[in-house]
C-alpha cells in the first residue's frame, strides 16, 4: 500500500488516497501511477515485498536501495476508453 512519503498529485498537489489498489486523485478524479527510481543510476526500481516490509532492487546497480533514498515521482496514468 502507500509508503511513508508525501504522496501529492503531480497535477493539482491535492494528497493522493489509496483506491482500488493504486493511487487515486478525489480532486481530479484520476488514477496516478508510482515510480521510483535509483538515487544512484536514476533507473527505475523493483518493488520487493516480503513480510510486511518493502524495500527496493535496482538491476542497474544490481543492489538493493534504502526506501528513505529513492526518487519518486508520480504521474497521471494514461486514460483507456
Amino acid at each position: 500500500m502507500a509508503d511513508n512519503v508525501e504522496n501529492i498529485c503531480p497535477q493539482c498537489s491535492s494528497l493522493l488516497s489509496w483506491k482500488d489498489h493504486g493511487y487515486f486523485c478525489d480532486f481530479c478524479q484520476q488514477q496516478v501511477e508510482k515510480h521510483v527510481f535509483c538515487p544512484d543510476c536514476n533507473e527505475q526500481l523493483e518493488r520487493l515485498q516480503a513480510c510486511g516490509s518493502a524495500s527496493y532492487f535496482c538491476n542497474h546497480c544490481n543492489e538493493l536501495k534504502s526506501k528513505s533514498r529513492v526518487k519518486v515521482q508520480f504521474e497521471m496514468r494514461a486514460e483507456t476508453r
